[in-house]
């Protein structure tokens, strides 16, 4: 219990000081870098750093964690703290729990974040404040399929839940059968709301007994069941930054649509699976440090486990961007190489607990 403590708490010490200058460093050089293209305004400059540094946060905190594992490992031979706990009976496992409990919790919670949207499209935000003066920008020409129905909208405003210029074709048998055409529409209780709208109807058959074409008003009409604003405004827009909540409840949405959810599967991988190559990481480098600074090089060791760090991270972000952009699957691109990585781990693990 003494070592638990004592080594959480260094490397819960270690990893905010790496954590907060990693983040500083990040954006500091994006706000020397785009500084003159931002507004005059303070309040927006600070919000585009405050998303900034969110953005940073979910970009190099894995890094983070593994770094400050490293720096605990060297501060611990450096003390001959290590040294101590063997010889108090401390095994090798046993200063090694620190590392992965805390890390797998701070993974635990860095997870959980992503259920918040401000955090999950910090990076998109910040863009929209260098680009067009305001955190969420209104989506424009917005045409998607669902059950049959073909769905237009000029503007579509997120935050505010309002959409303009609205026309649903419906077709039947690939013959175009009816238009609703409204002007604008709003998202309550799970539907968009129509106040006003014109149908214009199409007669089954189009011949010299048909009526022809119809136009009826219609008022407080339901359409698009489900589709909230956020979830049309990523889905449709070809956006990654997914909210855990957002995520699950396209798949759930588009589970018979017949609509290509491999983005949204992979951003659910990135959010979920990709964050636990930092437990694997910690466990296989823990291994290949001796005990003491007169079996190994301290300062060539640090920039080995820096370097292989750096390495399997922009690997994996590599692969990541590959899956977003449709180039290989989410499933070979994000879950096999932590599911490598894990294996390696708990082989690495198993082998050194049988040796103990």
């Amino acid at each position: 219990m003494l070592a638990f403590k004592y080594i959480s708490f260094h490397y819960l010490k270690y990893f905010l000081v790496i954590m907060l200058a990693l983040v500083m460093f990040l954006v500091g050089f994006d706000y020397m870098d785009n500084a003159e293209k931002l507004s005059n305004s303070a309040n927006l400059v600070l919000i585009y750093l405050t998303y900034k540094a969110f953005f940073a946060i979910d970009m190099l905190l894995p890094l983070a964690l593994v770094f400050a594992m490293i720096s605990t490992k060297i501060f611990l031979i450096r003390s001959n703290a290590l040294v101590s706990f063997y010889s108090l009976g401390y095994s090798k496992i046993d200063i090694l729990k620190p590392f992965v409990i805390v890390s797998s919790s701070v993974v635990l919670l860095f997870i959980l974040m992503h259920s918040w949207s401000s955090f999950a499209r910090a990076d998109e935000f910040s863009n929209n404040i260098r680009k067009n003066a305001e955190y969420l920008s209104p989506t424009r020409d917005l045409f998607f399929t669902y059950q049959n129905k073909y769905v237009y909208f000029s503007k579509m405003n997120p935050l505010e839940e309002r959409a303009f210029d609205i026309r649903v074709f419906s077709v039947t048998n690939g013959s175009l059968q009816e238009v609703l055409v409204a002007n604008e529409a709003r998202y309550q209780d799970e539907h968009w709301y129509i106040s006003e709208a014109d149908i214009i109807t199409k007669p089954a058959k189009m011949d010299f007994e048909s009526l022809g074409i119809s136009v009826t008003n219609q008022k407080e009409l339901r359409i698009l069941e489900g589709f909230r604003p956020k979830m049309l405004d990523q889905v449709y827009e070809g956006k990654v930054n997914f909210t855990i909540y957002d995520a699950l409840s396209a798949l759930w949405l588009f589970r018979d649509q017949n609509v290509n959810t491999a983005s949204i599967r992979g951003a659910l991988y990135k959010i979920i699976v990709y964050p636990f190559f930092v437990p694997a990481l910690v466990v296989i480098i823990f291994f290949f440090v001796p005990i003491s600074p007169r079996f190994l090089n301290v300062s060539l060791f640090s920039f080995g486990a820096i370097l292989a760090t750096l390495v399997v991270w922009g690997v994996l972000f590599m692969l990541i961007e590959l899956s977003n952009n449709k180039t290989i699957p989410s499933e070979i691109g994000v879950v096999a190489p932590v599911a490598l990585l894990f294996l390696a781990a708990l082989r690495t693990w198993r082998k050194n607990s049988i040796s103990v």
